[in-house]
């Protein structure tokens, strides 16, 4: 959420933003309301001083056992004012609040503008796989492999979910132990396993809600979510709460099954695991002070990029241009890994700095041990990384022409030293 009195001192930013965006937000509408509740808040401040000077006035009448009924009407007549402008203050806060909850981040400066298609390549890492054969899938390898059962995760649940079997649930084991290891072993993470349900609250904190909630698996009989990434439940951890400057800043790092509906994606890359409702993934969480968080946010980048380097796949970096940068961020970089079975770059992590945009709406603090005056953390995230489109790359990747598959060497420790899937 962005400062109101920040948008009041810069309305054109906002407004480009919102243009570099291609978000249509009411500008004029927030200008009225915000005007119109500094004029009530001034009016009720001078009402009560005037309460006050007639409360003393009153005691004075009646200790000097005078008359003091016209002054008690007169009280009377401003306390039903001030009722009358508490009242509209109130309907006003509210009114405002609905507005700046729908209204997205300011967009980096650095940014490229434009649609998804105007994405900059940042940099590029690992070769290029070549075959003297024509690669398979990843659905013809799973199945043939017998590592993933598409059809009965179908029966089971419903389209778009997934069945591991034997050394596919242990891949999927062992991808998932080795991320966690090395990002609290190497980076300097703390490990964290949340609850994987949510309250609107934290939803709400992160950004989910309310523009996403048609994406999200929200329970019938309780106001609580699946979560759609380990995000929500991290940064919700010091929610209304304020830290010490000394403790920044905080790395943390989860493994979570995360739950998207994506209610609005049915017929697009819906195949095998390109895009699925429950997957697997190791998030990578920040709090860090407002001057360190652009450098914060390269490092993470680089922790996740780590990742892909370790298992051999070819990778590149891109900076997401502004009508592809999710409603939270400020900036993000989105790391895209090539699967050669469907000739295609995959999303496989998303790295963002939300500045204070998330610490404003979950109320995130810490107190600067000098001035001892609280600020608003930023907070970062990134996939560190995400498992089912990385699976399709390591699938594709690593085939053999005899059908198997060669595992990276960084995860055959996790697989009691196994080489091959076969």
């Amino acid at each position: 959420m962005l400062d109101r009195k920040f948008i009041r001192e810069n309305l054109e930013l906002v407004k480009n933003s919102n243009k570099n965006r291609n978000v249509k937000w009411d500008i004029d509408k927030f200008v009225k309301i915000d005007e119109a509740l500094r004029k009530v808040t001034a009016e009720l401040e001078d009402l009560n001083r005037q309460k006050n000077l007639a409360n003393d006035e009153i005691s004075k009448l009646l200790k000097e056992k005078k008359d003091a009924q016209p002054k008690i009407k007169s009280m009377k007549e401003i306390s039903d004012r001030i009722d009358q402008n508490e009242a509209e203050a109130k309907k006003l806060e509210a009114e405002l609040k609905e507005l700046l909850i729908s209204l997205p981040n300011i967009c980096h400066s650095s940014l490229p503008l434009g649609p998804a298609d105007k994405k900059k390549t940042v940099r590029e890492g690992g070769n290029k796989p070549k075959f003297d054969f024509t690669p398979q899938t990843h659905i013809e390898l799973a199945e043939n492999l017998d590592i993933i059962d598409f059809k009965r995760a179908t029966k089971i649940t419903g389209s778009n979910f997934i069945l591991y079997k034997g050394l596919g649930a242990r891949l999927e084991r062992a991808l998932f132990n080795f991320m966690l290891d090395l990002h609290t072993q190497k980076h300097g993470y703390k490990e964290i396993f949340p609850p994987f349900l949510v309250n609107r609250a934290s939803m709400t904190g992160t950004g989910q809600l309310p523009k996403m909630e048609e994406d999200m698996y929200r329970l019938k009989d309780d106001d609580l979510f699946l979560i759609p990434t380990a995000e929500v439940p991290v940064t919700n951890i010091f929610r209304d709460e304020v830290l010490d400057d000394g403790d920044l800043p905080i790395y943390y790092t989860a493994y979570t099954a995360c739950f998207r509906r994506e209610a609005g994606s049915y017929g697009k890359d819906t195949k095998g695991l390109m895009r699925v409702h429950q997957f697997d993934k190791v998030e990578l969480v920040k709090f860090v002070k407002p001057e360190t968080s652009y450098d914060e946010l390269e490092k993470l980048v680089s922790n996740a990029e780590e990742v892909f380097q370790l298992l051999g796949l070819q990778y590149r970096i891109v900076m997401l241009p502004t009508e592809d940068l999710s409603f939270s961020a400020s900036k993000c970089y989105d790391i895209e890994v090539y699967a050669p079975g469907i000739n295609t770059w995959l999303e496989c992590s998303s790295c963002s700095n939300f500045e204070d945009f998330q610490a404003r709406r979950a109320n995130i603090r810490y107190r600067d041990n000098k001035t001892k005056k609280t600020n608003f953390v930023h907070t970062l995230n990134g996939s560190g990384v995400a498992l089912a489109r990385t699976v399709i790359a390591l699938l594709e990747t690593c085939q053999q022409k005899d059908g198997t598959i060669m595992i990276p060497q960084a995860l055959r420790p996790y697989m009691d030293g196994r080489q091959r899937i076969e």
